[in-house]
């Protein structure tokens, strides 16, 4: 199993590098930033952009929907790639409509991995049953998490979130630093890890400050990811 730490560790061997497809909703400035500086040289991430059908950025009810009936396509422009797999970049899209994700990727020759079943891959991997969640998401759509976590066989110890439709990417490492201090110590003692959910912000920093500072597991949807494509090219 590979540990949390080794998504810091450049490969020794660039041509082993696995080719990798990442379908990303149209509005995302962060995935691209976050995930080639996990796992340098060892994965290579092609992507393809994920545009509702309805145009918008916020995150609602046909954000949600059109960013999974966007899949089909998405997945065309990256037909044609030696993929190792390809994985689904918007957690909360997985796991508010997760019948439809596998309805439009069935058949689909690679495999589609979303942010959300990374993360559940992740926690699996090391034994984890109880998280502490933190979002930007509106609070309906963490609730929601909660649950699917919950049917997944993961307990949430608390959860909160910024409450925020839009602008995922300007959130600040001080501001989600602030918000997983309002999960209280109880439910980050009683938690095995935390998870920043979300492809949209940026936790790189937030991760290496609250590992240090909480002394457990701490992942979000851009680490799992990159930590389940090194696992499985391993």
């Amino acid at each position: 199993m590979l540990l949390q730490w080794e998504l810091d560790r450049p490969s020794t061997d660039p041509k082993s590098a696995e080719h990798i497809g990442i379908l990303v909703p149209w509005a995302n400035t962060v995935v691209e930033a976050e995930l080639p500086q996990w796992g340098r040289g060892r994965t290579v991430w092609h992507y393809a952009r994920l545009v509702p059908e309805h145009g918008g950025t916020a995150l609602d009810e046909d954000f949600l929907s059109g960013l999974v009936e966007a899949v089909p396509g998405a997945l065309h422009q990256l037909s044609r790639l030696p993929l190792g797999r390809v994985y689904l970049a918007c957690t909360s899209a997985a796991f508010t409509r997760p019948r439809r994700l596998i309805d439009v990727s069935d058949g689909h020759p690679v495999r589609v991995v979303s942010a959300f079943e990374a993360i559940l891959t992740q926690l699996r991997a090391y034994g984890v049953r109880r998280i502490a969640l933190a979002t930007p998401y509106p609070h309906k759509v963490t609730e929601t998490e909660v649950i699917q976590f919950a049917e997944r066989g993961v307990a949430v110890t608390g959860a909160v979130s910024l409450g925020l439709a839009d602008g995922y990417a300007d959130v600040t490492t001080d501001e989600q630093l602030a918000l997983v201090d309002q999960l209280g110590k109880d439910a980050v003692r009683q938690a095995d890890a935390v998870v920043l959910s979300c492809t949209g912000w940026p936790t790189r920093s937030a991760i290496k400050v609250l590992r240090r500072r909480l002394g457990r597991l701490v992942t979000s949807s851009n680490a799992a990811i990159a930590l389940h494509a090194l696992q499985e090219h391993t």
